[in-house]
């Protein structure tokens, strides 16, 4: 299955290798691993002179694990492995809000264009999509963005939206 990496609307250039088992990695290659991948090569990984390190985390991966090593990596990719699975989203909020991680936060897997403007919302810069309906509606410009929000954020665009406390609604 193809898969088009999205920053925004626009198609951009997926410099990042998906490393699966244990296959070598060449010096220099910029590279997303596993989060079990990661920690038995942890030393290995982050030895290496050249190339990006990545992290991919499952939906039920643990942030805790990798806390205090957040400022190792240059991206990390958070899996939505269906439609109807949110745990991704509160992962990208702890990431951003508590742990500050100031990399590329990418979406991957089972993205589905209800899902872009929350994943935006949510702090995602790049979206790995599969979901060929979501492509094509990315191709063609339709941007799910939110003008009105029923949960506060961080976001220093947004004001309160009416007479409740917890509506907000983009400046």
């Amino acid at each position: 299955m193809m898969a088009t990496l999205f920053q925004g609307t626009t198609v951009v250039e997926d410099t990042f290798w998906a490393v699966e088992g244990d296959q070598p990695i060449a010096e220099g290659e910029d590279i997303i691993v596993p989060l079990a991948y990661y920690q038995s090569h942890r030393d290995a990984l982050r030895g290496r002179n050249h190339g990006k390190l990545g992290l991919r985390l499952e939906a039920g991966d643990n942030l805790e694990s990798i806390a205090e090593e957040i400022d190792a990596f240059d991206l990390i990719g958070l899996d939505f492995p269906s439609f109807a699975d949110g745990r991704s989203f509160s992962k990208a909020r702890l990431l951003k809000d508590r742990l500050t991680f100031k990399g590329e936060l990418r979406a991957l897997g089972d993205i589905r264009i209800d899902q872009v403007g929350h994943m935006r919302r949510c702090g995602f810069d790049t979206m790995l999509v599969t979901h060929q309906p979501t492509i094509d509606a990315l191709m063609h410009v339709k941007d799910p963005a939110l003008s009105v929000y029923y949960q506060p954020a961080m976001a220093a665009d947004e004001e309160r939206a009416g007479p409740r406390s917890w509506t907000r609604r983009t400046a």
